[in-house]
């Protein structure tokens, strides 16, 4: 019902009880003590959020980004995406998942799809596969690739460094026509269009 911050708060505020008896932090509780909360507790919400091209993730002085369309709603995004991507972001009010899906990038893999100028050579997929070393962000982990046309390419990453995927084509002369994620772990983007949300279930283990 709580992240741990939250949790503190409430008690701080008076409002956990111990067999009837309000409490104070470094209280004890044993297995078969009775602890109850009073007050309104916190609806956690988690949406699938299209961001669309253009649209900073970041909060800037003076210019809407998705930050500032959510915030007044209590929905921050995890994670960010570059303004002159798009796709898939997750919101959420809820601290606990927040991490989870920023920590856990095994089970949140992060799935893009990739257009290039350029023709895509096969070998990219053995650079990815390999683990690719970098100029601008050091020795990459290993990442999935499969190519759909000349100039289009799957790509899943288990690791979320600033603008990596610009990163990896540039350092191999490939221009990035557009930039698109579709699916974090299991969450995938389905048919919403840019701007567009939807509510999804979650389980945090």
């Amino acid at each position: 019902m709580a992240s741990r911050r939250e949790a503190d708060k409430l008690v701080k505020g008076g409002l956990v009880f111990v067999n009837g008896k309000r409490v104070d932090s470094g209280a004890m509780v044993n297995e078969k003590d009775r602890v109850t909360v009073k007050g309104k507790v916190k609806e956690y919400q988690y949406l699938a959020y299209y961001k669309p091209r253009n649209l900073p993730t970041q909060d800037l002085p003076g210019k809407e980004s998705v930050i500032t369309e959510w915030k007044g709603k209590g929905l921050y995004p995890i994670g960010r995406l570059d303004k002159s991507s798009e796709g898939l972001l997750l919101l959420t009010n809820d601290g606990r998942f927040a991490r989870k899906v920023l920590t856990d990038t095994t089970e949140y893999e992060k799935e893009y799809l990739v257009s290039v100028k350029e023709p895509l050579h096969i070998g990219i997929v053995k650079i990815f596969k390999a683990g690719m070393e970098t100029q601008a962000l050091g020795k990459l982990l290993p990442a999935k690739a499969r190519i759909i046309n000349n100039k289009k390419i799957q790509v899943i990453l288990n690791e979320g460094k600033r603008h990596q995927i610009r990163v990896m084509f540039s350092e191999l002369s490939y221009t990035i026509a557009s930039l698109k994620r579709v699916r974090i772990g299991n969450i995938k983007i389905e048919n919403l269009k840019p701007g567009e949300t939807r509510a999804i279930s979650v389980v945090i283990r």
